[in-house]
């Protein structure tokens, strides 16, 4: 038997056995829509030269809640960046 079936098998009983597909779509989504969050609110902490909140963003994984609440605090301000350059 090579590595490969055997793998197979295993991956068939574990999203069989548990049900768990749904689990997973779900995860990747939630990884997919924190991801984006977080680039989002990087890439906003770099244009506005916030380097604590970038190195924040970077390190705590909080699921998108930390990214949201950055975004929504420094909606305004970053408009008036954006004007001023």
């Amino acid at each position: 038997m090579d590595a490969l079936s055997i793998l197979n098998q295993n991956s068939d009983f574990v999203m069989g056995a548990y049900n768990m597909s749904a689990l997973m779509g779900g995860m990747f989504l939630l990884v997919l829509i924190d991801t984006g969050l977080k680039g989002w609110g990087m890439w906003r902490a770099a244009r506005m030269e916030k380097k604590s909140w970038f190195i924040a963003l970077l390190i705590v994984q909080s699921m998108g809640i930390l990214p949201i609440i950055f975004l929504l605090i420094t909606r305004e301000e970053y408009g008036t960046h954006i004007r001023k350059l």
